[in-house]
């Protein structure tokens, strides 16, 4: 990999921060008010997508704007209360992030979450210094479409050939392709063999990133 010629766009929940919990908790309470019960095996097959994705799947049909929009808002409300109490960081992932800093190469923030949401994890964590930009995809396609991804690569001024994805969902590896960009998963919500269009897959951030970089295409 030729470091000068990079840039890594990094998803959020259960990325950077394994908010897996806190976000399952949050759509099972919303959820519950609407005579929806919530498995866990249907909310992790549809993790990683923006809330307009996803809550249809959860209801079995298509809200109207109106409760789209109270849905939403309340389950996301409820998430980041959940989210600073439970929450943590991924394991690792903080080391990577110094080293990518001090490597001299832009990070940026690529996530379906609400800014909002975004802010709140950055603030509560503080990392907001590690990063060149936040990109929210909540108001764009949904992955796997590649909008977030194309977009932050436009804000760096980049092709999407000089950027890297870290990502962990399916949808996500997927959009990071979809993108024409090379991509690291880590196994945080998904079993590694669902993971496999990513060119590398780890565990966690405990490995050694110069051994991860050195693989990248």
């Amino acid at each position: 990999m030729n470091s000068t010629k990079r840039a890594f766009l990094w998803d959020m929940d259960g990325t950077i921060i394994d908010t897996g919990e806190s976000h399952y908790t949050s759509w099972k309470m919303i959820l519950k008010k609407h005579g929806v019960d919530l498995g866990r095996e249907a909310f992790y097959k549809n993790f990683g997508q923006n809330n307009q994705a996803c809550t249809k799947v959860y209801l079995g049909y298509d809200p109207t704007p109106a409760l789209l929009k109270e849905i939403s808002e309340e389950k996301e409300a409820l998430f980041r209360q959940v989210a600073l109490e439970i929450a943590t960081l991924v394991n690792g992932v903080e080391g990577w992030l110094g080293e990518i800093k001090n490597m001299g190469i832009p990070q940026v923030i690529a996530s379906s979450a609400p800014l909002a949401n975004i802010m709140a994890m950055l603030d509560g964590f503080e990392l907001g210094h590690y990063f060149e930009d936040i990109i929210s995809g909540y108001e764009l396609p949904a992955k796997p479409a590649p909008d977030v991804f194309l977009q932050a690569a436009r804000v760096l001024g980049l092709s999407p050939e000089q950027c890297c994805v870290i990502e962990d969902s399916i949808v996500g590896v997927q959009a990071a392709k979809n993108a024409g960009m090379a991509c690291i998963a880590v196994t945080t919500s998904q079993h590694p063999s669902k993971l496999d269009l990513a060119d590398i897959v780890i565990k966690d951030f405990t490995q050694p990133i110069s051994e991860v970089l050195r693989l990248l295409p």
